[in-house]
């Protein structure tokens, strides 16, 4: 593993700096919007948090003019901004699932896929949708991709795929979408992705889920593929190399929900802090109280160690490697520490902490998510202890 020597530049500061005056200042009036339902914004909410963006000059913003991307380490300063507010990543154009998206279809689309599918999403103009994950009721694909029963089979020169897919995040809505299907039989690990225009009538939501988060536009839905008929130039990258490009998209995705949800629980940090200020009990303000000071100060250090975890893994991936095992130590780590951050800010806060009157208790139910989304942490630990057991084998071969 990399050692830490990061490189913060003026470049990625400025545009920090930037982006987080704007969600003080401009994103978090919209908190109380009344365009948001348990499903998350409305189209008309999502629209107009982007145009105020645009008009700031700060949408995509990790996307440069020339179709470059700010380094990792760049776009972490960038993003614990933009995750200041629920709303944040969503107006300045970071949220997922479109942030991964566009990396994965900017690595490696061909320049017509680019001019097709990418640059209405670099544009702000439509989301999109990243259909891997399957029902288990299906015994289908999640934390283990090698169950993907969603097919893909040639017809001529085109593909025809059929399958169901379960907690699509952005179904509803979405433009674009990037279809993950198996290629090889049933026996054999082989997968391809595509890249589908929507709405689709092959593609068809079953029902949207009732998550315990709330961010998401289109929120969380079940989607049935049936008779999916898609042309040979619709396929992203080679034919049986799924896989493989999935991993190109998972160790940058895994780490910008890191970024993201690190913002989250520094602003409910913040919220409880002014309460925990103002608050009186027995003859003093809460913070006097040690109960509640030493768990703002716990706060304190989960918050830097995640920051610095993050930055660690961000610099991994700027170095050129591919930082699999890197993104699972962070996200499993992260996860967990910006969760007891949030778990914290609610005991502090007390009924107001369960309540709506703040912010704190949507960003409790977004982290609890967080632990899950993008793999759940025992399986992140569970890789990492695969690669100890590597790393021993290895040694104790080479010592035999």
């Amino acid at each position: 593993m990399a050692s830490m020597n990061l490189v913060k530049t003026e470049r990625g500061a400025a545009l920090a700096a930037r982006v987080e005056a704007f969600v003080r200042n401009v994103v978090i009036q919209y908190e109380n919007d009344p365009r948001r339902d348990r499903h998350g914004p409305s189209e008309e909410l999502v629209a107009e948090l982007r145009e105020r963006a645009r008009e700031a000059g700060l949408l995509t913003p990790h996307i440069l003019a020339d179709g470059s991307h700010l380094t990792q380490l760049e776009t972490a300063a960038v993003l614990k901004r933009a995750g200041l507010s629920p709303l944040g990543p969503v107006a300045v154009n970071v949220a997922a699932p479109d942030e991964g998206n566009m990396f994965l279809i900017g690595a490696i689309g061909t320049p017509a896929q680019k001019d097709r599918f990418l640059a209405p999403l670099v544009a702000g103009r439509a989301r999109s949708a990243f259909f891997m994950t399957e029902p288990a009721a299906d015994n289908g694909a999640g934390s283990d991709p090698s169950m993907l029963r969603t097919s893909a089979r040639r017809d001529g020169d085109d593909w025809v795929i059929d399958g169901r897919k379960a907690f699509i995040t952005g179904a509803v809505g979405a433009k674009v979408g990037i279809v993950m299907a198996r290629t090889g039989p049933a026996d054999a690990v082989r997968a391809t992705m595509f890249l589908v225009g929507l709405p689709n009538p092959a593609i068809r939501i079953e029902r949207i889920l009732d998550t315990i988060d709330s961010s998401s536009p289109g929120g969380h839905s079940i989607v049935v593929i049936d008779n999916l008929r898609v042309r040979a130039d619709q396929v992203l990258g080679e034919v049986d190399e799924g896989f493989r490009y999935a991993q190109v998209r998972l160790a940058p995705a895994r780490l910008s929900h890191c970024m993201r949800w690190h913002g989250a629980a520094t602003r409910a940090h913040e919220i409880a802090s002014a309460y925990a200020c103002r608050r009186q009990a027995f003859g003093k303000p809460l913070i006097d109280h040690e109960g509640v000071g030493f768990m703002l100060a716990d706060n304190v250090a989960d918050l830097q160690q995640a920051e610095l975890m993050i930055d660690w893994c961000a610099e991994v991936l700027d170095s050129g490697s591919r930082g699999t095992l890197e993104s699972s130590i962070a996200k499993s780590s992260v996860s967990e520490a910006l969760y007891r951050v949030a778990d914290r800010c609610v005991q502090i806060m007390g009924g107001t902490g369960v309540s709506g009157d703040t912010l704190v208790e949507l960003i409790f139910r977004e982290l609890r998510a967080f632990r899950i989304y993008d793999g759940p942490t025992e399986v992140h630990k569970w890789s990492i202890a695969k690669h100890i057991k590597r790393q021993h084998s290895d040694s104790h071969g080479k010592s035999a």
